[in-house]
């Protein structure tokens, strides 16, 4: 898994759900979400359903069985679901209603691209501009991940939503000193779309994951931004290589 926080801000702008206690949300959207406070905990909920797959691709969002489910008000589901359209999460079908966005393998790759571009250009400011504190956050995200690739890489898939969490904790610890609000919130938007497919298929390539992770971990403290570009490269297309032979997407 490539992959398969720092940086994000919740829609009303606050800390980051790397930052909330529990770790199975760690998706909160950007921060100019337009979601209205008193929706802000549903858009967390719905978000984070789709992102990890609860909801299905292509599921039907009825405004009245959703009102049941996530507890709210149906005018504030349409607020929700609206704002998530604007993401590309979710597709807002008119009078029929809302369903959940879609896959398809040439959406994956066209995700894996752009993130494999803002990334690499995020690495390189990062690692010129970063500070001790910043080293710090680094190896502490990659201490906390390499302790839940341990549990999954021995078969324990009980922890492969935290694993997906510290993932994403360290990639973006990697990139957070880069000086850029728009271009870690671009990140983190095309991140959280990429990390759908990561969890629809399931996707896990064992040592080579934790090898490629501690390589990043050593060229980050290097300040090595050209030979961290290159293993993030290779750490994103041999991933997208695994989800490309299944046929997860067809089910």
């Amino acid at each position: 898994m490539n992959s398969n926080s720092t940086a994000r801000r919740t829609p009303a702008g606050r800390g980051r759900a790397a930052q909330a206690t529990a770790v199975n949300l760690p998706v909160q959207g950007p921060a100019d979400a337009g979601v209205p406070p008193v929706g802000e905990t549903t858009y967390r909920r719905v978000r984070a359903d789709i992102v990890f797959g609860r909801l299905a691709p292509g599921q039907k969002l009825t405004l009245e069985r959703m009102r049941d489910a996530y507890g709210s008000a149906v005018g504030t589901l349409r607020e929700v679901f609206n704002a998530l359209a604007s993401e590309g999460l979710i597709r807002a079908e008119g009078a029929r209603g809302f369903e959940v966005a879609s896959i398809s393998p040439d959406n994956l790759r066209d995700l894996a691209h752009m993130r494999q571009l803002l990334e690499s250009d995020a690495l390189r400011r990062s690692f010129e501009a970063g500070d001790v504190e910043w080293e710090a956050r680094v190896a502490a995200a990659h201490h906390k991940l390499a302790s839940v690739e341990r549990l999954v890489s021995a078969g324990d898939r009980s922890s492969e939503e935290t694993f997906r969490s510290y993932d994403w904790q360290f990639h973006n610890a990697l990139i957070s000193a880069c000086g850029s609000r728009l271009l870690l919130d671009m990140h983190a938007g095309i991140y959280d779309k990429y990390l759908r497919y990561l969890v629809l298929a399931s996707v896990f390539r064992g040592p080579p994951v934790a090898e490629e992770h501690a390589a990043l971990l050593a060229f980050a403290l290097a300040r090595d931004w050209r030979a961290a570009q290159a293993v993030t490269t290779t750490h994103i297309q041999d991933c997208v290589t695994q989800m490309l032979a299944g046929d997860w997407w067809k089910r």
